[in-house]
């Protein structure tokens, strides 16, 4: 810019020196004094910069023109002493970049001296890479005052000095710009100590293995592609869509057992094999930007890959994974043998999130545990739409109750002797207002698990208890019992003698018309409290009924000791009992089931034989045809239920059944 160098060299001179140099200037080429400070002409009566003496080139000066010029040179001197002692490096630079003058604070920031400086280029000294030139340059050009900005200044012994940089435009008496000021502050310390804290909030402490966060971190930057970050809501690749585009996968892995090492050995031994198992997933896995090897919590790791090739790829890390963590370990003179389960996630960044695809990967993690630990297990959609509508439901439980969606069906047990109807098994089912009418398997277990069971349990047998009544009521003669079943979880969670023992009194139903049904392994499984619980409902004449008697802990030793009225058999003892089926040309077929027939048959008479030993009754699920009701009643069974009789329904199909068995009764 005209004019700005000329004025800016009057400034050339270093802290503290001579103004002679300054002085030879202040004679323009014209022949007018010019202050040597700000290049305006002096004249009589104005104030300016001098630098020396009462007189500039000899000529004299009004009185008041050398008072006013005193305290100028007395204020250029206390600013001279606070640019050179100033504890920030300070420099003033042209608009050509270049430095004019700066303070021994910034030479030392730099470890260059004062004299080397001046003249230098700012981006000798400023690291360029990343600057804001345009914002640089519009306030060289005036189009600012001021920039704030962190950099990197060039130290002379090669090590990097952080600065906080601020520059400010200085501007000429008539407002244009003159040059710029930049204050340079050193603040190497709080960016160490700014790393060491980031570095703490991103690293796990014990395994110095990056964190959660830093592994979601990655993540969202692995799967913020540029047009994915550009296009608009709802756009853009999927599943069916013919995008593929990059790639990303994740092993998620969990030790098997580490719980059982911190139990046995202490959690001091855990932490160091977490720490060996941490050091050899990283040297073994680990890759700079395309693999990243984090601690996600507890025992818990995740192998990033974010330049994935395919579920072939990520298969094959993960069995090597395997493989590296099997070899034993050496910690703190123990030798320890540890196995991991793995969940393997893999697909297109256009088809995930970083939420959905951490929580696809958890879930298969868990499926892999499920499946028998020590292996790795690929995602599966189907089973992923499996879990969710498992986890919907046990949500739901609760809820559903409270909003009746629960109803009960009932199921006849019938006499093999006399065909009449002793009794019905209440089966409950849930009317799903979107998946429709669910059966009890699959819902029971998720209720179990959530402890639903123990409400719902008690809606049903207060239920069932209520129909039991209105069937005696209108049946005295039958005395129709209803056999409820009774999850051991019942029994642990909540009073079930005094459950029970209100549904009868709420009813009315007489104890000895409700029969309750329990798994032979809940029965027998350890501790007394089922025992103890059983026998007071026996002893307010509740009947007892082991349910699926002989695929449990079948302890013949226990029969005679429990409080039991009624083994029901389970149904797969009764498959033996169908027909024969054509063999299809394989001739040896009939052979053997006629043989396993035979061996069922053998078994299910043994068994009646020693429960109307020990004076139980014996019952028979699953019976589908006449044949199979025939030899069941040779054999001593009391009673079945299945098809062939009747399929569960509403409460008035046991009454229909009752009302026909009554008139035929009439009818003799």
């Amino acid at each position: 810019m005209p004019g700005q160098n000329e004025g800016a060299d009057a400034h050339t001179a270093p802290a503290g020196g001579t103004v002679n140099g300054t002085a030879r200037a202040a004679l323009a080429d014209d022949g007018a004094t010019r202050c040597p400070a700000c290049s305006a002409p002096l004249s009589p009566g104005a104030t300016h910069h001098v630098a020396d003496g009462p007189g500039v080139n000899g000529r004299p000066v009004p009185e008041a023109d050398e008072r006013e010029l005193a305290t100028l040179r007395a204020s250029e001197s206390r600013l001279r002493a606070a640019f050179s002692d100033a504890g920030i490096g300070m420099a003033l630079i042209d608009p050509e970049d270049r430095i004019i003058e700066v303070n021994p604070a910034f030479a030392a920031l730099t470890g260059r001296t004062v004299d080397e400086l001046v003249r230098t280029h700012i981006h000798e000294i400023v690291d360029p890479e990343g600057m804001p030139r345009r914002l640089f340059r519009a306030l060289v050009h005036g189009e600012h005052d001021r920039l704030r900005v962190e950099k990197q200044l060039k130290h002379r012994a090669g090590r990097t000095v952080w600065s906080k940089v601020t520059v400010s435009l200085i501007r000429d008496a008539e407002g244009g710009p003159l040059y710029t000021l930049a204050l340079v502050e050193d603040i190497t310390e709080q960016r160490r100590l700014g790393d060491r804290l980031e570095y703490q909030a991103l690293h796990d402490p014990l395994t110095r293995l990056p964190n959660r966060t830093y592994f979601f971190e990655r993540l969202d930057a692995a799967c913020l592609t540029p047009d994915r970050a550009t296009e608009p809501l709802g756009v853009g690749g999927g599943a069916g869509t013919g995008t593929d585009g990059p790639r990303i996968g994740v092993c998620y892995l969990d030790l098997d057992g580490f719980a059982a090492i911190n139990e046995a050995l202490g959690h001091h031994i855990g932490d160091q094999l977490l720490i060996a198992v941490a050091t050899r997933l990283r040297r073994g896995f680990s890759a700079h930007g395309a693999r990243l090897v984090a601690r996600m919590g507890g025992d818990e790791f995740a192998v990033l890959v974010t330049d994935s090739r395919g579920s072939d790829q990520l298969t094959d890390l993960a069995a090597r994974i395997l493989a590296a963590l099997e070899r034993p370990f050496d910690v703190a003179g123990h030798r320890l043998v540890v196995t991991a389960s793995v969940g393997v996630v893999e697909r297109s960044v256009h088809e995930t999130t970083p939420t959905d695809l951490v929580k696809d990967a958890d879930a298969t993690l868990y499926w892999s545990k499920a499946d028998g630990r020590a292996r790795w297990t690929l995602y599966d959609p189907d089973r992923g739409a499996h879990q969710l509508t498992r986890q919907l439901l046990a949500t739901a439980l609760r809820p559903a109750l409270e909003r009746g969606e629960f109803t009960v069906e009932y199921q006849p047990l019938v006499g093999l002797a006399d065909g009449a109807v002793h009794g019905a098994e209440a089966l409950v089912r849930w009317r799903h207002p979107r998946y429709g009418t669910l059966s009890p398997d699959r819902f029971i277990p998720l209720a179990e698990e959530s402890g639903a069971i123990v409400p719902l349990g008690k809606w049903v047998l207060e239920e069932s208890c209520r129909q039991a009544r209105r069937w005696l009521t209108e049946f005295p003669e039958t005395e129709t019992f209803v056999s409820v079943n009774l999850a051991a979880r019942q029994i642990w969670d909540s009073d079930v003698v005094a459950d029970v023992a209100q549904a009868l009194e709420r009813t009315g139903l007489p104890a000895r018309l409700l029969q309750l049904e329990i798994t032979e392994s809940a029965l027998l499984g350890p501790g007394g409290r089922p025992l103890q619980a059983l026998q007071a409902l026996a002893d307010m004449g509740v009947r007892i009924a082991i349910d699926d008697f002989g695929t449990g802990y079948s302890n013949l030793a226990y029969l005679s000791r429990l409080p039991v009225h009624v083994l029901k058999l389970d149904g797969t003892f009764i498959e033996g009992f169908r027909d024969p089926a054509p063999s299809g040309g394989r001739p040896e077929l009939p052979e053997l089931r006629s043989r396993r027939s035979d061996a069922d048959e053998q078994i299910v008479g043994a068994m009646v034989q020693l429960a109307h030993t020990l004076g139980l009754t014996v019952t028979a699920e699953g019976i589908e045809s006449a044949a199979q009701a025939e030899r069941l009643r040779l054999t001593g069974c009391d009673t079945a239920q299945g098809w062939y009789f009747a399929r569960p329904g509403e409460a008035e199909l046991v009454a229909a059944i009752l009302r026909d068995g009554r008139e035929d009764r009439g009818g003799r």
